[in-house]
């Protein structure tokens, strides 16, 4: 990837369905609330198509499905079927995994595969999708080999789209999205570069102290427009954490553009703009 051909890099790109296989059911009705919540379009673009409209806009990016099959009981797209696409579009594509912490070990050995063999960059995780406390030793073996590898992990933090406006909220528990359940991980695996995403509401001070304190802790400032975001997060995205601080969309959700639009809006200094749209991103990637 040649970083002076793209304007940005977008670190939170979400595959909702394969190209392959037919939208899972029970995905299908969480999809259906995020996007009222969102007010975003239902239809998921599926993979090909995301490439070509990060393409067009010239935006590198981030591509990652989310592993919730033992927390959501919903059939997982395929982290192979990500890199393959990634790996062909390699010019603007960045591809990361996602594995569910249950599967501990056995998924420790599908994590070093994709490292190895299919040349996965990072990871994912969401504990509220995938009933798991981050710091749960039941993923550790998972963490270890990301660490070995000094990869990146992004944590989803704060609320959740998913399941927001559903009966009891689908069954998925917004605890698991307090930053703060990361800060075990970030210092029992110092070499993981780790990526809280979003402003993490209602929480966000708690991110914000996180990634002052631990020099392998960052924040994605993806799932929010920059119109919403917290003051805290723009003051300290101009002074103190101005190294740290990544741009991100959680499209399809919102739209890389919209979010740029708006960022120009809310007060980031015209110095501190390079370092989040792209020049962070590409130090945390390992692009830089």
């Amino acid at each position: 990837m040649d970083l002076n051909k793209v304007r940005a890099i977008d670190v939170h790109v979400h595959a909702e369905v394969s190209c392959h296989d037919p939208e899972d059911p029970v995905m299908g009705k969480f999809f259906d609330a995020a996007s009222a919540y969102f007010k975003a379009p239902r239809e998921r673009p599926k993979m090909p198509e995301i490439i070509e409209l990060y393409r067009e806009t010239n935006i590198a990016f981030c591509l990652f499905t989310v592993d919730a099959e033992s927390g959501m009981g919903a059939k997982r797209v395929s982290n192979y079927e990500v890199a393959e696409l990634a790996n062909r579009n390699d010019d603007i594509c960045i591809p990361f995994a996602s594995i569910d912490p249950h599967k501990g070990k056995y998924g420790a050995r599908e994590a070093l595969d994709l490292i190895e063999n299919h040349g996965v960059r990072g990871f994912k995780f969401h504990g509220i999708a995938q009933n798991a406390h981050p710091a749960d030793p039941v993923g550790y073996p998972i963490y270890e080999v990301i660490n070995e590898y000094k990869l990146p992990a992004i944590f989803h933090t704060g609320h959740s789209g998913m399941g927001t406006g559903m009966r009891g909220g689908g069954g998925l528990r917004l605890k698991y999205g307090e930053p703060m359940l990361v800060d075990d991980v970030a210092v029992d695996f110092p070499d993981m570069k780790i990526i809280l995403a979003h402003p993490s509401w209602p929480w966000v001070d708690q991110s914000l102290s996180m990634a002052l304190h631990k020099d392998n802790v960052f924040i994605d400032l993806s799932g929010w427009s920059p119109k919403y975001f917290p003051e805290a997060v723009i003051r300290y995205a101009n002074t103190q954490l101005k190294h740290k601080v990544l741009f991100g969309s959680d499209f399809p959700l919102i739209h890389p553009d919209k979010w740029i639009a708006a960022a120009k809006e809310v007060g980031f200094r015209d110095e501190v703009m390079p370092g989040i749209m792209k020049d962070n991103a590409a130090r945390v990637l390992g692009l830089a």
